[in-house]
């Protein structure tokens, strides 16, 4: 029991009473990894009905080694991620080691060179993993350290998991949320640790960066810094916003001093959603949802 209370932390937990285990088969499942924080999804591809998910911190671990360890624990003492007969498995990445790149400009033979444009790699550590965005002529280039490749094999060996980049989810989410909001607003995501901004405009990405964060400020700082280089007033341009921020938080309060015309964007309209969920509110876990769009 203390291995578990130290390694790994349930923030939240919600079950639609559809759920059954007996019809893992037609659920596909969506896993959602960061470097301290591990979220579950999963979905009823016969209704498209979220039924289930959990989120995780991990409080203690500062190396892949230590991310392992906690992923074994709970996995273990899990009632059912283990199972081998998901009707899918997705796993996002949350981590910097990534690239976009154009499709008329893409060949699977150099993605080692593409993500040197962005990122410090290391071939003798870490594979390399293309994404085909579905909304845009663009291709998500990341790195998966192959001990975390070989951790999923090793627990799904009959039903190898689908990997994808948090950046390629959020922009799959965005580009299909922007196609039911006229004019031009900016989209933020607030991660636990990053901050994601998007710019969308005519069906076309237009922007799209992650930026570390290491204290308030640098929110407002960064989405300041956007917003210049695209010609947007902080005063009147829209901002929808996503993520780990509350409503009547002091953080978005002081979020809304410098942002005016911000809205907090929805839930995935491709999803049904039943009560249950309406104890989580609708921006959160923006990134997982969308990951079934990938």
């Amino acid at each position: 029991m203390q291995a578990t209370e130290t390694t790994y932390k349930l923030i939240k937990k919600i079950k639609d009473d559809r759920f059954d285990e007996d019809k893992i088969p037609q659920y596909e499942l969506l896993l959602n990894l960061g470097t301290r924080d591990f979220q579950v999804g999963i979905i009823d591809t016969d209704q498209n009905r979220f039924l289930f998910l959990e989120d995780y911190v991990f409080p203690n671990v500062s190396s892949q080694d230590e991310l392992i360890e906690a992923l074994d624990v709970l996995f273990e003492a899990h009632a059912f991620l283990k199972a081998n007969y998901w009707k899918s498995i997705k796993v996002s990445l949350k981590n910097q080691n990534f690239v976009q790149v154009p499709q008329a400009l893409f060949s699977e033979d150099v993605l080692v060179d593409y993500l040197k444009f962005n990122t410090h790699i290391n071939t003798e550590e870490e594979d390399f993993v293309p994404v085909y965005l579905k909304n845009t002529q663009a291709v998500t280039v990341f790195a998966i350290h192959k001990d975390i490749k070989a951790w999923f094999a090793n627990v799904y060996p009959n039903n190898s998991p689908k990997f994808v980049h948090q950046s390629a989810v959020l922009i799959d989410g965005v580009m299909e949320a922007a196609k039911r909001k006229p004019g031009n607003p900016l989209y933020i995501y607030i991660d636990r640790f990053k901050l994601h901004v998007l710019s969308v405009h005519n069906g076309n990405l237009i922007f799209y960066n992650q930026f570390i964060i290491k204290q308030f400020s640098d929110y407002i700082k960064y989405i300041m810094l956007v917003m210049k280089s695209l010609n947007m007033n902080q005063q009147t341009s829209q901002v929808i916003l996503w993520g780990y921020i509350g409503k009547n938080s002091p953080h978005y309060h002081e979020f809304y001093k410098y942002i005016n015309n911000v809205a907090f964007g929805e839930r995935p309209a491709n999803l049904e959603f039943s009560y249950f969920f309406d104890e989580a509110q609708d921006h959160h876990f923006f990134d997982l949802y969308s990951i079934h769009l990938s």
